[in-house]
């Protein structure tokens, strides 16, 4: 008798308790390589802030504040600050560049007193204490972060040119001649321990935004 060939039913089934090769993912090292150019890309764009600046060290000095008490280079050591410099009957570029001060006391609010502000005058016979604290009032200056200076002259422009290495200066010796009048047109960044880190272009669009940022690494501790 002639056996026939066994049926397809009857065939062996492989074993279910073998192990399976996993399934292969080509577009895993595809999303690796695009994942790596991203951040890559990313490096570029927004590099690592670099370290700010070290300019040169304040000497000490001590002036007259608006409310008449002497204040100076002691009172500030321990917190960084910025400065600028201006002169309360100037036409022209000081109530931008005071309105900018006063922009950047906004934004930076919440520092408080970590972060103070000072506004050297550069006309100090005429900037007396009262003149101070009326102009201080007119900008919505808070009196607990932002000091308006005034003093001898000859030792306001020691400090501001000698010291902050900025212009300050009159073309005669008329005190009324405001258009003779001079000074820099900077904001200057000083860190807490009184050394210069930056200087800023008042008439830049973003200075208040760079100021800002910077002044805040100062405050944080990161520089």
């Amino acid at each position: 008798m002639s056996m026939s060939p066994p049926s397809p039913s009857t065939a062996a089934e492989p074993s279910s308790s073998l192990p399976t090769a996993p399934a292969r993912r080509p577009w895993l090292p595809v999303a690796a390589g695009a994942l790596c150019l991203v951040l890559l890309g990313v490096a570029f764009v927004w590099p690592r802030a670099q370290p700010l600046q070290r300019l040169g060290t304040l000497p000490d000095f001590t002036f007259t504040r608006q409310d008449g008490q002497p204040f100076g280079r002691a009172e500030l050591l321990g917190r960084p600050f910025v400065a600028n410099f201006i002169f309360t009957r100037c036409p022209t570029i000081c109530p931008v560049f005071t309105g900018k001060m006063a922009r950047l006391q906004k934004r930076t609010a919440d520092f408080g007193p970590k972060l103070a502000l000072v506004s050297f005058s550069v006309d100090p016979k005429y900037d007396t204490p009262e003149r101070l604290t009326a102009y201080a009032a007119r900008y919505g200056a808070d009196p607990s972060r932002w000091s308006f200076l005034t003093g001898d002259y000859t030792r306001l422009q020691e400090t501001v040119v000698g010291g902050f290495k900025i212009a300050m200066g009159r073309n005669s010796e008329d005190e009324n001649d405001i258009p003779g009048i001079f000074h820099g047109s900077h904001f200057v960044l000083v860190d807490a321990t009184g050394e210069i880190r930056g200087y800023y272009d008042s008439e830049d669009d973003d200075t208040v935004e760079r100021l800002t940022r910077d002044a805040e690494r100062l405050v944080r501790g990161v520089e």
